[in-house]
């Protein structure tokens, strides 16, 4: 629980008008919302979690909300990123943000941060405020909002999404656990595909993002049992939630410092791991490709490895479809060998990591091939563009 002095905050009549519903509950009353008109919380991320928290904690009444994100508005954005609207496009998220906050509470001070959160600035930028909430989709980032609220002894609002599933605790609140003791080591990169790669269902942050906003009133108010020491899972298609206990794990590493996060989660290696791959393979462009198509060649094989709902929505004219997935679990391997059977294989994906891995394990297999750079997306943007991008 927060302990601001009261004494110094005070309700004007539009507060009372405002916020009648929160006075009469006996939990809120004045003081309490006067707690919530002294508090200041820190919102990571303006995207699909950040956006229901940041529009109720603001209708909340909420004296100051800081906003750390470094992107702009993309129309792939708006399917759940309600915070965002169309005239927004391609303009800064926490501008789109702040002007939707002061539309619902005019008298928040809203702190905007359009900078890419570090160990160089997390600190410094956390310092002034009571609460942070990971609003985040990488884990760099999740390590670094749990280390930087571990060593300024914040709570941490912690929720994450993927495709129909959500879960959602607090770390770092009344000697309770953090991030480190729910995931000690991080998963290898590329393990955990990001929302991009596997889908998100547009309702679900807003389910996850409301639990986030709720757990932070609590704090604020000394209202209530958190989810400290209970991490919430939510499955949508089942309309079922259940709990996991969590314990702070009594021999876990101590947290001194802010380390490079990116290294400890192996993005670096991964990356020099990738490009040496990368260098290793037979490219082509998306140019080159059309004017193969274009030749009238029948010398060559196109492999698309993408899922079957994706090439539903999209796909290059005369391409054979055989997801990646077939591919890895050795399914797809003999369909390709009798697919090529002496002609040239060009492979593709949405952007062309995919596909770059399929051809290596296709290579392993004694299979030759050939990788579209930039896939399907770069066929839209580059040589037709009424094929959809998504």
């Amino acid at each position: 629980m927060l302990n601001p002095n009261l004494d110094d905050i005070q309700l004007t009549k539009e507060d009372y008008e405002r916020y009648s519903r929160h006075l009469i509950l006996p939990e809120v009353g004045v003081d309490g919302q006067k707690r919530l008109k002294a508090a200041s919380v820190l919102c990571i991320g303006t995207g699909g979690l950040g956006s229901p928290l940041i529009l109720y904690l603001a209708a909340a009444g909420l004296g100051r909300i800081g906003l750390v994100d470094f992107d702009v508005v993309d129309y792939s954005n708006l399917q759940r990123q309600i915070i965002h609207g169309t005239s927004w496009v391609n303009k800064p998220k926490i501008e789109s943000a702040k002007n939707r906050i002061l539309e619902i509470n005019p008298h928040c001070q809203v702190d905007l941060y359009n900078t890419r959160l570090s160990s160089d600035n997390a600190l410094k930028i956390f310092e002034p405020y009571d609460i942070v909430i990971d609003g985040t989709d990488n884990f760099p980032t999740r390590y670094l909002v749990n280390d930087a609220c571990v060593l300024l002894n914040k709570p941490n609002v912690y929720g994450s999404i993927f495709r129909f599933e959500g879960q959602a605790t607090v770390f770092n609140y009344e000697d309770g656990p953090n991030y480190r003791d729910l995931y000690p080591e991080p998963p290898p990169p590329g393990l955990v595909p990001s929302c991009a790669e596997g889908g998100v269902l547009g309702i679900l942050p807003g389910i996850i993002g409301v639990i986030q906003a709720t757990e932070t009133i609590k704090i604020i108010l000394g209202e209530g049992k958190t989810l400290s020491g209970r991490l919430l899972l939510y499955n949508s298609l089942d309309m079922s939630f259940r709990e996991l206990k969590l314990r702070p794990n009594p021999v876990r590493p101590v947290i001194e410092k802010l380390i490079d996060y990116e290294e400890f989660c192996g993005i670096p290696d991964a990356q020099a791991a990738e490009a040496e791959q990368k260098a290793a393979m037979t490219e082509m462009s998306v140019t080159d490709l059309k004017q193969l198509i274009d030749s009238g060649s029948d010398d060559y094989v196109l492999l698309d490895v993408r899922n079957p709902n994706e090439y539903e929505i999209a796909k290059i004219p005369g391409s054979v479809l055989i997801p990646l997935s077939e591919i890895e679990n050795g399914a797809g391997v003999q369909k390709i060998r009798d697919l090529v059977n002496g002609h040239k294989l060009i492979a593709h994906c949405k952007m062309g990591g995919r596909s770059a891995k399929a051809l290596s394990i296709l290579k392993d297999a004694g299979i030759e091939g050939t990788n579209v750079t930039g896939g399907i997306l770069a066929w839209s943007q580059e040589v037709d563009p009424s094929v959809p991008q998504y």
